[in-house]
């Protein structure tokens, strides 16, 4: 297993390497049209109006939302290792195009963890995008229970362009591939992290119980499947 979590590379020298990278933009850079600033919003269950319930629809897509296990595996998978806090906790992703895979990092930069002057309860976080990768900016997922109709929310928001220094190989993938990619992956976020709470509901486990390792590092999400035909794709780490 080890061998083939990220096709024929080695993961967790990757991985250690971005504990020396920073991060790649600045938000005085961000502004459209040269920026997508995007919002994504699925209602994922509906729990009695007030604060989250014990054990409920919010405290459980919480949960998932932590571990990473709402990104679809088809398109972004992610290793890190969960012994470490997740404020400045180090992502390596692997980026799923067709026949072509990237692997760039991020860092969790911000933990989301308030109640809302009208008594809104969110929790969530956020990461930024490191040195290599083929992206700039930043995205933040969050779970939001609306005190007042029960609503359970998930809302993922972000600031993202394509890295200016991506080389032609990789710059024609982002051209061709990289919005569409980007639009489909929030869209299959908020159907899987609706899917796995409404799952819940039902007394329903979703996921395995065992996850992909690499040494200390788990890979993400937990029902992700490995085969090693990925070892033919074309490899980009640090594109950007």
């Amino acid at each position: 297993m080890r061998d083939w979590i990220f096709g024929r590379l080695d993961s967790a020298r990757v991985w250690s390497d971005l504990a020396d990278a920073r991060i790649n933009y600045s938000i005085d850079e961000v502004r459209r049209p040269a920026w997508n600033i995007d919002t994504h919003r699925r209602i994922l269950a509906t729990e009695r109006p007030g604060p989250p319930e014990p054990e409920g629809p919010w405290e459980h897509a919480c949960r998932l939302v932590r571990d990473y296990e709402f990104s679809p595996p088809e398109i972004v998978r992610a290793l890190y290792d969960p012994t470490t806090p997740l404020l400045g906790r180090d992502m390596l992703l692997e980026a799923r195009f067709p026949g072509i895979h990237f692997y760039c990092g991020v860092r969790i930069t911000e933990v989301v963890d308030k109640t809302l002057e009208n008594g809104d309860r969110t929790w969530g976080w956020a990461y930024e995008t490191l040195e290599g990768h083929l992206e700039r900016g930043k995205v933040t997922y969050e779970v939001v229970k609306h005190r007042g109709t029960g609503q359970v929310e998930f809302v993922a928001s972000s600031h993202s362009q394509g890295a200016p220094t991506l080389g032609p190989v990789t710059f024609l993938g982002w051209r061709v591939f990289g919005r569409h990619i980007q639009l489909s992956f929030y869209r299959r976020c908020g159907e899987r992290l609706q899917a796995f709470v409404e799952a819940g509901l039902r007394g329903e486990d979703a996921l395995p119980d065992v996850r992909a390792h690499v040494d200390h590092l788990v890979l993400a999400p937990s029902d992700t499947k490995i085969h090693r035909l990925d070892a033919l794709a074309i490899h980009r780490i640090f594109p950007g």
